[in-house]
């Protein structure tokens, strides 16, 4: 398994953030996700530091989906980053965080008027519109609350990203966004120009997920100049901002290439500049929305092994404590990971197991057979790169509870959130008459 980060082999016992994994389990129990507070802050600045330009202002936009806790909204406003949302629960825990509204910016493809009251109400720093069915929702309520908003419209630019079908979030059927190669594209926007509730800021494009290709990025980039110049003249409106997304990929197995944070951010910027001064376009501020490629790498998911069955089949499982319930991704994506046996590091003999999860489901695995050091009962498993959508994507199925998060840094560690508990499972359940 490749290591990341804070990431050491201290005489056979992997630590992270100078702390060893059989503390951290024996102290806060497993599963439990360790998030390498070091890395995350190390990949904000090189965003920061590297996606700067002195032709137009620039926004880092963290991508909360990934992975949202209080915690979490601490170190963007720390590090001068935006955030956005996509629900109504991530925009309340981002305000019950304390963080400055302004910085918050909220998506989605269907906002209920629940959720556009809230982004009214909290004063965020904008709502991208995603449709059209949305400007009047938007634009009564803003009325009704006597308040306006500043809003981006989403458009699909039609770049086709080489990524998970499930992923894509820019083909022509995409359930995200408007397409510009809708005729009425001219009307949507007219439309939110001249409604006296809503300040158009500009567009939003995003082209998919777990992207390693920058030609990907650098058509992208062409192509939002393009329609921001076509739309800026035809409605003869000064377009302000763009927003090109996210999707940095980020290293799973060796099958991934990875991404330099700060080459691939030089390399948008130096194009940004050639493109907009090639086509004689006047943009104020360029933002980006990372979040996968934030906290990816940073966590962990760290399990107790329940023991190794040889079937009849020839398949050798290796069980673990947790399964789909805290990684629904390789069910859901087929998505791959690395792992090792943390407290034996140093084990020379390896066995290919296929690690299964404890839910009733044939589906619950995690690695199919791969090469790890032997393991017994009671040995912890790693597994790698569960930053992003580990905790975002956990769910209660079988009636099992929720990890915890922790934070390591410098030999000390914050738990972030506590893990649930059998009461949490039931606080919401109400006996009835029968």
């Amino acid at each position: 398994m490749r290591f990341f980060g804070t990431m050491r082999d201290e005489n056979g016992v992997l630590s992270i953030g100078g702390i060893k994994v059989t503390e951290l389990a024996q102290r806060y129990g497993t599963p439990l996700y360790i998030m390498d507070q070091e890395l995350i802050e190390e990949n904000m600045r090189k965003y920061k530091e590297n996606f700067r330009s002195e032709k137009f202002k620039t926004q880092i936009v963290y991508a909360s989906k990934a992975f949202l806790a209080k915690a979490m909204c601490q170190l963007v406003e720390r590090y001068d980053m935006d955030i956005d949302a996509v629900s109504g629960g991530e925009l309340y825990t981002i305000k019950a965080s304390g963080i400055d509204m302004q910085r918050v910016h909220m998506h989605g493809n269907n906002k209920s008027i629940d959720e556009l009251e809230m982004c009214v109400e909290y004063g965020i720093g904008s709502i991208i519109i995603d449709n059209e069915l949305e400007i009047d929702n938007l634009s009564e309520v803003c009325k009704r609350k006597e308040k306006k908003i500043k809003a981006l419209l989403r458009i699909n630019i039609g770049i086709d990203a080489h990524t998970h079908e499930y992923i894509k979030t820019s083909k022509h059927s995409s359930k995200f966004g408007e397409s510009i190669f809708d005729e009425k594209i001219v009307d949507i926007v007219e439309k939110i120009v001249k409604d006296k509730n809503i300040e158009f800021l500009g567009f939003h494009c995003h082209i998919g997920s777990q992207i390693f290709d920058t030609k990907a990025f650098h058509e992208g980039i062409e192509t939002m100049i393009l329609e921001t110049k076509r739309i800026s003249k035809l409605l003869g409106v000064k377009i302000p901002e763009i927003n090109l997304g996210g999707g940095f990929g980020v290293y799973y197995t060796e099958n991934d290439v990875e991404v330099d944070i700060e080459n691939f951010m030089r390399s948008m910027i130096e194009h940004l500049e050639a493109s907009l001064e090639k086509y004689n376009l006047d943009i104020e501020k360029v933002s980006i929305e990372p979040g996968r490629s934030i906290v990816g790498n940073a966590g962990s998911t760290l399990y107790t092994v329940g023991g190794v069955k040889q079937t009849y089949g020839g398949i050798k499982y290796m069980f673990i404590d947790g399964g789909m319930t805290d990684n629904i991704r390789p069910a859901l994506y087929q998505a791959e990971y690395e792992a090792t046996i943390a407290n034996r590091l140093d084990g020379e003999e390896k066995e290919v197991v296929t690690v299964a999860g404890k839910c009733c489901e044939s589906g619950d695995l995690i690695i199919k057979e791969k090469a790890l050091p032997k393991a017994e009962r009671g040995d912890l498993l790693l597994v790698s790169t569960t930053g992003a959508y580990g905790y975002s994507m956990s769910s209660n199925y079988n009636k099992i509870v929720r990890p915890a998060v922790v934070f390591v840094k410098n030999g000390k560690c914050s738990l972030a959130i506590r893990r649930e508990s059998l009461e949490d499972l039931v606080k919401n359940d109400l006996a009835i008459e029968l």
